[in-house]
């Protein structure tokens, strides 16, 4: 600074700067420089404008998408699942209001107090909501299909500012089963989606499941609905299914059954009763049995439906089929005498025995006194593929055509592949095997006029047309053989009943075990019908391994025929065809010995 610039400095106090003399801001910016910087901002704003125009206009929908998929939802309208009606339009499966319970776990706020008001409503424990609290998802389930009244308690809950809050209340359906134990088995029961899982449910799930609708809606961040969107798109519900099946007469043959099972300390009894006149299915009962809507810690013994499922060697409840051939063929009469000698005879070097020596007897008392060694020298007179014939005929070997899971085929082995033992012990019901409902299904042919019914699941409302197994002839005269057979001096005197003329053919067989039969393990079999001038019903009856000493067909299973035909017949009104006195009940003689 000049000397007198410092002068003026120290005079006057102040010292006015002049930039344009600075050397540093005189100096000229180079005009590259500048418009680089120029270009660069241009460049900016037109990447901005090229990214608000992709945004905006060329992948638009791409982001309406994601933004939908964060607030918008389609949630399912579940349709009504169809009805399951017995004959007589009594329900046996229905759909009934329910509510699902959502959680968000991160948004669950709550009070003690609330929070107790909410497991007592729900029937959740403690440790169970404290377990979901814990998971990082942003929904779970905490309920489904709780019962629908706890949606108004549920919503006091979580009314106003100070509310339970992070649960989501869905209304939806939960399928009853008013027959409960009593028709298990059969009906079956569905998933919580409601898909029918076994029996019935399953069975029919086309036609009961129907078309779930669905309804666009605007959630916001906790998961609540707070907007609908268009219009929804309304379910269409499934169709109801009437069965065959009586409830009434399942129910009463669901009670015998359990009582004789407990009675005789059995593994298992199934029961299946047919319309004589149709071959729609009335009954089919199982014990062990359990709740529809009590399903944990289930066992496949309680689930199986026996009847359809399992397959046994039928024992001497076949015999009666021999017979009927022999008739049918011309090869003896129901007073043609068999010399049964001490009750024993060989085949190829296999003895075949009865329970006891018979001596002469007729075919008539062949069948009322079970006699293995008449049924075999009845037998041995008529050729493998007859035999055969008429087994195949009766549906044994083949899958009845039935809709229902798991029906049972069983096992009939080609005629050209016996030998004259296997022969004879066919002839009395060892070497095949059949279910239940299929032995049931045979003996209609006994009902009628000698054909086999076609067996149904759903009401028939027209006429059924059979096929033509034996003649009308051999039919009737089998009628007045099984009537023997079930009466005095024969193997089941226990299936008589009150005012109701009964027939049937007891069966008792060992049970296989490896490769061989098992000394103390046996099923009890009795096949039947009632009332024996116009057969309405026939009802089989099998108890597997009863353990209180008593194992014959005729003092395990006919009890319980009997018992099942007597209230039976009268729930379907029935009038009796033999004269009673009331107030005098005979007891029932002594049952013949069977051999088997």
């Amino acid at each position: 600074m000049s000397r007198s610039q410092s002068s003026r400095v120290a005079a006057g106090g102040a010292y006015s700067l002049h930039y344009g003399t600075s050397p540093l801001l005189a100096s000229k910016t180079p005009p590259g420089r500048s418009r680089f910087v120029v270009f660069l901002v241009a460049l900016a704003f037109l990447g901005l404008g090229a990214r608000a125009v992709w945004i905006q206009v060329v992948t638009a929908d791409f982001y309406q998408r994601e933004g939908e998929k964060r607030f918008v939802h389609s949630d399912a309208v579940p349709a009504t699942r169809g009805r399951v009606l017995d004959r007589n339009g009594q329900l046996l499966a229905t759909s009934v209001p329910a509510l699902d319970i959502g959680l968000n776990p991160q948004a669950f706020a709550a009070t003690p107090a609330q929070r107790d008001a909410f497991l007592r409503v729900t029937g959740l424990s403690r440790a169970e909501l404290d377990r979901r609290l814990k998971s990082k998802a942003r929904f779970t389930y905490l309920v489904r299909g709780l019962d629908a009244s706890a949606k108004q308690p549920l919503q006091e809950l979580a009314k106003g500012a100070d509310g339970l809050k992070g649960l989501t209340l869905t209304d939806t359906w939960r399928r009853s089963y008013p027959e409960g134990e009593a028709a298990a088995q059969l009906v079956g029961f569905t998933d919580i989606e409601q898909n029918g899982l076994e029996g019935v449910e399953r069975a029919f799930q086309a036609q009961l499941r129907g078309r779930d609708g669905q309804r666009t809606v605007v959630r916001d961040r906790l998961g609540r609905v707070i907007e609908d969107l268009g219009e929804p798109d309304d379910p269409t519900p499934g169709r109801d299914v009437q069965l065959s099946i009586d409830a009434r007469l399942q129910t009463t043959a669901y009670q015998r059954l359990r009582d004789a099972v407990r009675a005789h300390n059995a593994r298992s009894g199934s029961v299946v009763m047919l319309d004589a006149h149709t071959g729609e299915v009335l009954v089919l009962a199982n014990y062990p049995s359990y709740q529809p809507d009590r399903r944990k810690n289930l066992s496949g013994a309680q689930l199986r439906n026996r009847a359809v499922t399992d397959i046994f060697e039928p024992g001497s409840t076949v015999k009666p089929f021999t017979v009927a051939l022999a008739l049918d063929k011309g090869i003896a009469k129901p007073q043609t005498r068999y010399d049964t000698g001490n009750g024993r005879i060989t085949i190829t070097g296999a003895t075949i025995r009865d329970s006891k020596p018979h001596g002469v007897m007729t075919v008539a008392e062949i069948l009322q006194k079970s006699s293995n060694v008449g049924t075999v020298k009845l037998a041995m007179q008529m050729s493998p593929q007859d035999m055969w014939q008429m087994y195949a005929s009766l549906g044994l070997g083949s899958k009845p055509e039935l809709n229902f899971p798991g029906v049972a085929t069983g096992r009939l082995r080609p005629y050209k592949t016996w030998r004259p033992v296997e022969q004879a012990t066919l002839s009395y019901g060892y070497g095949l095997s059949a279910s239940l409902l299929q032995m049931a299904r045979a003996y209609t042919v006994f009902a009628g006029d000698g054909d086999l019914l076609p067996v149904s699941l759903l009401k028939q409302d027209g006429p059924v047309v059979g096929q033509h197994v034996i003649s009308p002839q051999t039919a009737q005269v089998l009628r007045g053989m099984l009537q023997h057979s079930a009466g005095p001096g024969g193997t089941a005197p226990k299936a008589q009943t009150i005012g109701y003329s009964v027939g049937g053919k007891t069966g008792t067989s060992r049970k296989q075990e490896g490769r061989g039969y098992s000394t103390d393990k046996y099923r009890a079999w009795f096949v039947g019908l009632a009332p024996m001038n116009d057969p309405r019903i026939v009802v089989a009856v099998m108890l597997d391994e009863p353990r209180k000493g008593v194992y014959y067909g005729g003092e395990v299973a006919a009890p319980v025929f009997s018992q099942i035909v007597q209230q039976s017949l009268r729930q379907l009104g029935v009038a009796p065809d033999i004269e009673f006195q009331p107030g005098i009940v005979n007891e029932p003689g002594p049952a013949e010995l069977e051999s088997f």
